[in-house]
């Protein structure tokens, strides 16, 4: 089978730059398990688990992604946020949904055919996952960064998304993406009006999307209607060495010693490549919350934590 003709998803894969930022095109924005009633019926598989992610629309670009949920609740159930989602002043966002062996198959639909035409440029995907996010109009995906590459695939309503380059230190420092990456903490990632004018801000409608590396800091903002957004996620060898010189970066860092950036010097990273591996190995990954499982464990697909 021709790949490139089965392909749901579209990027210049001749020039396809897995560190660059770029506008992608799609083509499941009628799939069945993306339409209301069956992301309904998600919602109510998910309620009461972790896979459910939810605040209120009062949260601002400003707002500390790892307690927006506790900070600005949304108190109404999945079900009743997704099926009133146009008046439910609401963001909610159906993580890990490979979890769920249906969408497990929309995931692989996805993922399957452009996984070569990634590999060329940037090989050795494992941990895929797919996040559903749904959202009432006017309302904010808080600035934030992700420990994985993302192709976020808008399916219904428009939003703008900001993003920004992961070698901006200005938007997104060294020292913020060592501890997202030991600890998955948010708190150095810090908002600031003034990054809106270096941002790549693409505004995508239905069959439009973004492609994201991975730390490449990004804000959202949803339009005068709800919003349906598919984002899929996955590591690479290279994000997985990226994430252990981070991880490696932070010890040393709170043990006094000021460490080297992480691609500034090609042989130190790989010596911080190697010490950092051998350390996951002995002792399992960060602290608490740990770091990204897949950097022990480099399943397939992603693992819920």
């Amino acid at each position: 089978m021709n790949t490139r003709a089965a392909a749901l998803i579209d990027l210049e894969w001749d020039t396809f730059d897995p560190w660059r930022i770029q506008g992608v095109r799609h083509r499941l924005c009628d799939h069945p398990l993306l339409q209301p009633d069956q992301l309904v019926a998600l919602g109510k598989r998910f309620q009461g688990s972790t896979r459910l992610f939810t605040f209120n629309n009062e949260a601002g670009a400003d707002a500390n992604f790892d307690d927006v949920g506790r900070l600005y609740p949304n108190h109404k159930s999945a079900a009743d946020t997704l099926q009133g989602i146009n008046e439910a002043k609401a963001w909610m966002l159906l993580r890990h949904v490979q979890d769920d062996p249906t969408y497990r198959t929309l995931v692989d639909l996805a993922m399957d055919p452009i996984q070569p035409l990634i590999e060329r440029r940037d090989p050795g995907m494992h941990y895929r996952a797919g996040w559903i996010f749904v959202a009432s109009p006017h309302t904010v995906t808080p600035f934030h960064i992700d420990r994985n590459h993302g192709i976020l695939l808008q399916v219904r309503g428009t939003k703008k998304v900001y993003v920004w380059d992961a070698s901006d230190t200005e938007v997104c420092s060294e020292r913020a993406r060592d501890v997202f990456h030991a600890r998955h903490d948010l708190s150095l990632v810090k908002w600031n009006e003034a990054f809106r004018e270096r941002a790549h801000v693409f505004t995508v409608g239905p069959g439009m999307g973004v492609y994201m590396p991975i730390t490449s800091p990004h804000m959202v903002e949803t339009s005068d209607e709800p919003s349906i957004t598919i984002s899929l996620t996955y590591s690479t060898a290279a994000t997985r060495r990226n994430a252990m010189r981070h991880v490696l970066n932070d010890l040393l860092y709170r043990k006094g010693i000021k460490p080297v950036p992480v691609g500034k010097r090609p042989l130190v990273d790989t010596l911080t490549y190697a010490t950092a591996s051998a350390l996951v190995a002995a002792h399992g990954v960060g602290s608490h919350p740990p770091a990204c499982p897949s950097l022990a464990h480099p399943s397939p697909y992603a693992v819920a934590d």
